[in-house]
């Protein structure tokens, strides 16, 4: 068995779920979709996988528990397990990457109609308010104290700030992206750039951190809540 086996950041997030308490594979699975899957979403056959691999490198170990006929393999972290997750917290993280279809299709806007842009950008709004709802509920549980882990609260709050404030972003990128489209002729491949949005873009390395992160909510020209018209 190898001392120092390679993780992936999948291995690591699975062996997060396991210091909170122990889980089976279904649990799992449900756990990473249910929280998880929001900022990392990983396919459910790769997550069955990760206890094995953890448990087959000393990081996990896994027993069996029956209740009533059916029984189940249950992982648990391992002390070895602890210390590499610590060793991991401690290295410097990797920045976001996002993967979203809607921008993919957004970007390649000219090989449909106008309608499939419009139609596109109304799914983004949908699935803002969407996931919008499920953070609030989530929050409720908490308010309510009917949540599974009151006492991570303090530090996954961060975590539910962030997704509401990008839920927000996207609902506000939206709307104005529609006004614009909007404004656009029949052909899009003929559309004219919207210049403030142009001259904002180019200039925002130019503002401060603080004064940037204040403008964030005062819509700035261009990317406002009020979209700008085609010049």
């Amino acid at each position: 068995m190898s001392s120092r086996p390679t993780l992936t950041t999948t291995s690591y997030a699975v062996l997060g779920l396991l210091a909170v308490r122990p889980w089976s594979s279904y649990e799992l699975t449900r756990q990473m979709d249910r929280g998880l899957a929001r900022f990392w979403p990983r396919a459910a056959s790769k997550l069955y996988e990760e206890p094995k691999k953890l448990a087959s490198h000393g990081l996990a170990r896994a027993s069996r528990r029956t209740a009533g006929r059916r029984s189940r393999t249950v992982y648990t972290i391992t002390a070895a397990g602890r210390r590499r997750l610590a060793a991991w917290m401690a290295e410097p993280a990797s920045g976001p990457a996002l993967e979203a279809e809607q921008l993919l299709k957004v970007f390649f806007a000219e090989n449909g109609s106008k309608q499939d842009l419009l139609n596109v950008l109304a799914g983004a709004r949908r699935w803002a308010q969407q996931q919008t709802t499920a953070n609030a509920e989530i929050a409720r549980s908490y308010v309510a104290g009917e949540a599974a882990f009151p006492g991570r609260l303090a530090h996954t709050l961060l975590v539910g700030r962030f997704l509401a404030d990008f839920e927000d972003m996207v609902a506000r990128w939206a709307h104005w992206a529609t006004g614009i489209a909007e404004g656009w002729p029949d052909d899009i491949s003929s559309a004219v750039a919207d210049q403030p949005t142009l001259h904002y873009l180019a200039a925002r390395d130019r503002e401060s951190p603080e004064r940037t992160i204040v403008q964030a909510d005062t819509a700035p020209a261009g990317l406002s809540g009020s979209p700008t018209g085609q010049t």
